[in-house]
């Protein structure tokens, strides 16, 4: 496993909303990976090799006169994640009908409930993008549906797709952690269609989905649209997230030149998610 190294932001929000919300929109932009909520503000993390002292030079929230934000940072490795997140990840329900939790935490009695230990992983459905990519799911019907899951982070997103009764599914992503964690998920929800695959785009050569799931980032889908667009079945649906509500043009374009139909959006917080269909 590499030995990826993380810098963690402890954010104190005073008051906490609205400004929880954009501060983590402005951290996203600033290059931030996965956030956790806690009661007090929030906790944003971010890869060592992507941070640089000058990183919240443009977080514009913390010069604003209607809150008073503190914040103190440290380095984190993975195998001090564990301690960190279980501090502070907090059980959501999506639409009342799915949940995402811990193995500790108490059982909501939803439909569908996750359990995950998300580590470092990106997914565990606080984010905006998750949990709006668990809406599209959960709106949509997912019957022995292929499915990709691309950029699984911690695998949450091809757990629920299993649960609503998809089948065959991969869970591809990049990232080692990713790939190690999204393993130990798919076995603690008792799945037994997921395959999880260490890679990236090139590993989907020759490969055919009834449905695409990918929630990474601008840049990347833009880079992989055309692998995806050729991996997917005729009538296949493709949910996009990842980035902002101001990049929906330069994404819808991208799409459209390969033949998609955009048919919905959800938006939460400057972030959204969107539907398309081949």
């Amino acid at each position: 496993m590499s030995n990826i190294i993380y810098i963690g932001y402890e954010f104190t929000v005073t008051p906490l909303q609205p400004a929880v919300e954009i501060l983590i929109a402005e951290l996203g932009f600033a290059g931030f990976e996965s956030f956790v909520e806690t009661e007090t503000g929030v906790t944003a993390y971010i890869q060592k090799e992507e941070w640089n002292a000058e990183i919240l030079n443009d977080v514009q929230i913390l010069n604003s006169d209607e809150f008073k934000i503190d914040y103190t940072f440290n380095e984190i490795e993975q195998t001090n994640w564990n301690e960190e997140w279980e501090k502070n990840f907090n059980p959501i329900v999506v639409d009342d009908v799915c949940s995402v939790r811990a193995p500790f935490h108490e059982n909501p009695n939803t439909k569908y409930d996750i359990i995950i230990e998300p580590k470092m992983s990106f997914g565990t459905g606080h984010h905006e993008t998750t949990h709006m990519m668990i809406q599209h799911i959960l709106k949509n019907d997912f019957t022995n549906k292929s499915v990709l899951d691309m950029g699984c982070g911690t695998g949450v997103l091809a757990i629920l797709t299993e649960m609503k009764g998809a089948k065959p599914i991969d869970a591809v992503d990049y990232d080692n952690w990713c790939y190690v964690n999204s393993l130990e998920n798919v076995e603690r929800n008792n799945c037994e269609h997921i395959t999880v695959i260490e890679g990236d785009a090139s590993v989907l050569e020759g490969k055919k989905y009834d449905v695409i799931i990918a929630n990474i980032n601008r840049n990347i889908l833009l880079q992989d649209m055309a692998t995806y667009v050729s991996c997917l079945n005729e009538n296949g649906t493709l949910f996009l997230s990842g980035f902002y509500n101001d990049d929906i043009p330069v994404i819808q374009e991208a799409c459209e030149k390969l033949l998609l139909k955009f048919v919905e959006k959800f938006e939460r917080n400057q972030w959204v998610a969107l539907k398309f269909l081949n």
